[in-house]
């Protein structure tokens, strides 16, 4: 019985989603080889994600390739055919976030050139741009300890993200949460361009035009993604904005290049 035929519907579509998320970092340039790792809920299975094998590129994940967890880090359905396993660190982030954010379904991480540049400079990401804005007030800023193995370091990690959905981890790299893959996936794409734009004016060593608090007050209020507390009942500033728009799209991109991620 293959692996989809022992799955749910809904399960499947998680699958597909997340593999599509995998090849998709991969393609704009936000992978790390082997490294990180990006999770979802199984739907109707609590205390289950799915995370990819600790072996394959990015762009080499399909749908039936990927672990079923728990948030203990047990292994509940591998693939048969996969020749590799979990990798330690992907669940002691990703669980974490998971057991303490009941309001989230996906977790991404990476490890960028600009992104890890941005962590590891003091004023952290600048409310210099409009793409820059869109994250004004809403970053939680988690300090280095190390490699991630450490299953002490996971309450202090939760404490810091709050109820947030994006984090700078210091020294390390960029990670966001969201409502679905899609979600997840397009704040990541915005903080990383965020990011690379910090680090190429910085780099022109030139003085700075910075934007007027009024102005920036009004980009954030107009751009800012929803936040736990917009879903909570305050009037969102992009409405029902969820991503899917801007995902249908990139599905589109994936399949008209190479659909093996439905695999």
């Amino acid at each position: 019985m293959t692996i989809r035929q022992r799955i749910s519907d809904a399960e499947w579509q998680a699958r597909l989603d997340l593999a599509a998320c995998y090849r998709l970092v991969a393609r704009y340039g936000m992978a790390d080889l082997i490294y990180n790792h990006i999770t979802v809920r199984v739907p109707g299975e609590a205390g289950h994600i799915l995370i990819n094998p600790f072996g394959y590129l990015y762009e080499e994940i399909t749908a039936s390739c990927l672990y079923k967890i728990d948030l203990a880090g047990n292994v509940v359905d591998k693939p048969g055919d996969v020749p590799y396993e979990v990798n330690q660190a992907g669940y002691v982030i990703h669980s974490a976030i998971h057991s303490a954010r009941h309001d989230i379904a996906c977790v991404l991480h990476t490890h960028t050139r600009a992104g890890m540049a941005v962590a590891t400079m003091e004023c952290g990401l600048m409310p210099a741009t409009q793409g820059a804005l869109r994250f004004h007030d809403r970053i939680a800023y988690h300090a280095f300890e190390g490699p991630a193995v450490d299953e002490a370091e996971r309450e202090r990690l939760v404490a810091d993200l709050g109820d947030k959905d994006v984090m700078i981890l210091r020294n390390h790299g960029l990670l966001t949460c969201g409502r679905s893959v899609a979600e997840t996936f397009l704040l990541m794409q915005r903080l990383e361009t965020a990011c690379k734009v910090q680090v190429d004016f910085l780099a022109a060593n030139t003085p700075l035009h910075m934007p007027s608090p009024e102005a920036v007050a009004k980009t954030a209020r107009i751009l800012a993604p929803p936040t736990v507390t917009d879903r909570k009942g305050s009037e969102a500033s992009l409405g029902n904005w969820n991503g899917q728009r801007e995902w249908s799209a990139l599905l589109r991109q994936l399949d008209r290049d190479d659909p093996s991620w439905r695999e």
